[in-house]
C-alpha cells in the first residue's frame, strides 16, 4: 500500500490533536475509550511523522563509505601517515595498489594533456622565497575564515565548511518548504565567497555551535594556509613550502617561450606536491596538508581567444551551474559547451575548450558522469585579476567535491612578477601592416644627472621616469618645471624630482611588430582528489549468498583500463 505523504501526515497529526482536545474539552475520563483511542491515533501519527520527517539521504556514495574505506586500508590503497606513531591529520601514506593507481591517474593525464596538446613540462623546486609569494599575493590574501571553540580554544573549525554541512543537512529534510530550499541552496554555494563578516552573520543565523562539544564559536578570523620554513643555516632567508605549483611556471614563462620559439598560444604544465596548513583537515584524501597538483598554464592573446579546436568539443554536452542560476537558487542545467560559449556564459573558447578536455579526462579516468557538474564561480569568489573560473566538481560521499578549477587569470601573474623583478615577460605579434607611431624617451642629459644626484637609487628613479606613457611623460615635465620641483615615492623611498631631471623627448617609429603581455587560461587539478572520485565512483559490492553464513561483502573495484594498478602484459 502507499506510504502517506509528509502533507498527508502533518494532517492527520492535526486532525488526531483536534479529536482528542475536543474529547478532553467535554470532560471525558482518562480510561473514557474512546479518549484512549484518540490518543493512541494521536501518538502513532507523530511517530509516523517523525519517521518521515528524518533526513534522506539521498547520496549513494555515502552508503557504501564505510565498506570502501574497510577495503582500502585491508589492502593498503591508503592510510594515515605515521600510523604506527599515531598518525598526524592531513598527511597519508599511499600503499603499493594505490601508489600505482595514483601513477596511472597521473599517466592518463600527461598523455591526454601534455602529449595531445602538445605542452611543455617542467619541474621547480617545491621550496620558494618570500619574494616570489609576496609578489604573487599568497603572503597577504592566502587564507581561509577560522573559528574557534570558545570554551575548549584548541579546537579549531573551519568556518565556511561548518556551514556547508550544516545547510547539507537541513536539506536533506524533506518537511522543508520550498522557500527554505531555494535559500539553503543558495547559501550551500556561497559558502566559500562569503566575507568575514557575512560568514560570521550566517552562522549565527543558522546557530551553528561547536561539533564536538556544543558551545559558541568565536568570531571568523583570517588563518594563512602556507607553511614557513627558513632557508640556509642562518635562517635569515625566509622562505615558504609552495601553496601551489603555478608559480614556478610564471617565473620560467620567459625560458619557455624561447623553448617554443616565442610562438603563440603555447601551454606549460607542472605535477607535484604544494602543501596548505589546512585548519582542519577532514575526508580523508580530500583536504590533505600535503598533496599533489597537476596545473597547466597556457598562454594566449588577449581578445577573443578563439581556440582552433574547439570546433571538436563544441557539441559535448555537460551538467553546467552558470553564476546566475546558483544566486536564483535553481539546479544545474545541461548545456553543450558551444551554446555555453556562444552565449556567454563561458567567457572564451580557450576556456570552454579546456572545461571541456577536463571532462574528457575525467571520464577516462572512471568518474560517472552522472556525477560530475561545472559550477562557474559567483562573482563575489572570483579573484579579482580573473575573467571567468568554473569548478568541475564531482559528487562523493561527502558531497559535491571541488576537483579541478578552470579561471582564465587574465595577464595577473606574468605582469605583478614582471613589476617587481624588471624582466620583460611578454610576447611579440608581427603586424599585418607597419604602424607609425609617436614614443618617449628619457633626453640623455637628465639620464646623466640621476646617476650624480640620486647615486644608488639612480636606477630606480629612471625606471619609474622610463615607464612613463607619452601622455604622463609631458604632464610630468610640464608639472615638475611649473613647480620648480616634485616629490615621488618609490620602492617606499621618497624622491625630489627637479626640472632638469624631467625632459623627454619624442620620436616617431616604424613599429612592424606588438608586444603585449599573454594571457592564460589555468585548468589545476588535485590528483589525491580525481584518486578519491574513481574509487568511490567504481565501488560495489557483489550480491549476497542467501547461504553465505557468514554475510561477508565482497567488494569489487571496477576501475578503467587507464587507471587500474595491475595490468596483463
Amino acid at each position: 500500500c502507499r506510504m502517506p505523504s509528509v502533507e498527508e501526515l502533518q494532517q492527520q497529526v492535526k486532525d488526531a490533536g483536534e479529536k482528542v482536545r475536543a474529547l478532553k474539552t467535554e470532560k471525558r475520563e482518562k480510561k473514557d475509550p474512546e479518549l484512549v483511542e484518540a490518543i493512541a491515533k494521536l501518538t502513532e501519527a507523530k511517530k509516523q511523522l517523525e519517521e518521515a520527517s528524518k533526513p534522506v539521504e539521498t547520496n549513494p556514495f555515502v552508503l557504501t563509505r564505510a565498506e570502501l574505506d574497510d577495503i582500502c586500508k585491508r589492502r593498503f590503497f591508503f592510510r594515515p601517515a605515521f600510523d604506527i606513531y599515531g598518525g598526524t591529520a592531513g598527511f597519508y601514506t599511499y600503499g603499493p595498489p594505490g601508489a600505482a593507481l595514483k601513477a596511472n591517474i597521473i599517466s592518463l593525464w600527461r598523455r591526454h594533456f601534455i602529449i595531445e596538446e602538445n605542452l611543455l613540462e617542467i619541474e621547480d623546486p617545491t621550496i620558494m622565497p618570500h619574494d616570489v609569494l609576496k609578489t604573487s599575493g599568497h603572503v597577504d590574501r592566502f587564507n581561509d575564515f577560522m573559528v574557534k571553540d570558545t570554551l575548549q580554544e584548541d579546537k579549531f573549525f573551519r568556518a565556511d565548511k561548518l556551514l556547508e554541512e550544516e545547510l547539507e543537512n537541513r536539506l536533506k529534510v524533506p518537511t522543508i518548504s520550498e522557500a527554505e530550499r531555494t535559500q539553503y541552496q543558495k547559501d550551500l554555494l556561497a559558502a566559500d565567497a562569503f566575507s568575514k563578516e557575512e560568514l560570521g552573520a550566517k552562522l549565527k543565523e543558522y546557530g551553528i555551535k561547536a561539533p564536538e562539544t556544543g558551545n559558541e564559536l568565536t568570531e571568523p578570523y583570517e588563518f594563512n594556509l602556507m607553511f614557513p620554513t627558513p632557508i640556509g643555516p642562518s635562517g635569515l632567508l625566509q622562505g615558504y613550502l609552495r601553496p601551489e605549483t603555478a608559480q614556478g611556471i610564471f617565473l620560467n614563462y620567459k625560458f619557455c617561450a624561447e623553448q617554443n620559439s616565442d610562438k603563440m598560444p603555447f601551454g606549460v604544465a607542472q605535477v607535484g606536491k604544494s602543501y596548505r596548513n589546512e585548519i582542519a583537515p577532514r575526508g580523508g584524501l580530500v583536504r590533505q596538508r600535503e598533496f599533489t597538483q597537476a596545473e597547466i598554464e597556457f598562454f594566449c592573446q588577449p581578445g577573443d581567444k578563439k581556440f582552433s579546436k574547439f570546433a571538436s568539443v563544441a557539441d559535448m554536452e555537460l551538467q553546467m551551474l552558470p553564476s546566475a542560476v546558483q544566486l536564483e537558487g535553481k539546479d544545474m542545467v545541461v548545456m553543450t559547451v558551444g551554446k555555453a560559449v556562444a552565449d556567454g556564459i563561458v567567457a572564451n573558447e580557450t576556456l570552454g575548450y579546456f572545461v571541456a578536455r577536463t571532462a574528457q579526462f575525467l571520464l577516462l579516468a572512471g568518474v560517472k558522469k552522472d556525477h560530475l557538474r561545472f559550477r562557474q564561480h559567483l562573482p563575489t569568489e572570483m579573484a579579482h585579476y580573473a575573467c571567468d573560473c568554473w569548478d568541475a566538481e564531482i559528487e562523493v560521499s561527502t558531497g559535491w567535491m571541488e576537483t579541478v578549477g578552470i579561471a582564465d587569470r587574465s595577464a595577473y601573474d606574468l605582469t605583478v612578477h614582471a613589476q617587481r623583478t624588471k624582466v620583460e615577460l611578454s610576447a611579440q605579434e608581427k603586424l599585418e601592416a607597419p604602424v607609425s607611431e609617436e614614443v618617449v624617451y628619457l633626453h640623455k642629459k637628465a639620464g646623466a644627472l640621476l646617476g650624480k644626484d640620486f647615486k644608488k637609487d639612480a636606477a630606480v628613479v629612471r625606471s619609474f621616469l622610463e615607464s612613463l606613457p607619452l601622455a604622463d611623460a609631458k604632464a610630468l615635465q610640464a608639472e615638475v618645471a611649473a613647480a620648480g620641483g616634485k616629490e615621488v615615492t618609490l620602492d617606499g623611498s621618497v624622491f625630489k624630482l627637479a626640472p632638469e631631471h624631467c625632459v623627454f623627448e619624442t620620436k616617431t617609429e616604424t613599429k612592424y611588430y606588438r608586444n603585449y603581455t599573454p594571457h592564460v587560461i589555468e585548468p589545476s587539478f588535485g590528483i589525491d582528489r580525481v584518486f578519491t572520485a574513481v574509487v568511490e565512483h567504481s565501488y560495489y559490492a557483489r550480491p549476497q549468498d542467501p547461504d553465505d553464513k557468514e554475510k561477508i561483502v565482497r567488494g569489487v573495484l571496477a576501475l578503467t583500463p587507464d587507471s587500474a594498478p595491475y595490468k596483463t602484459i
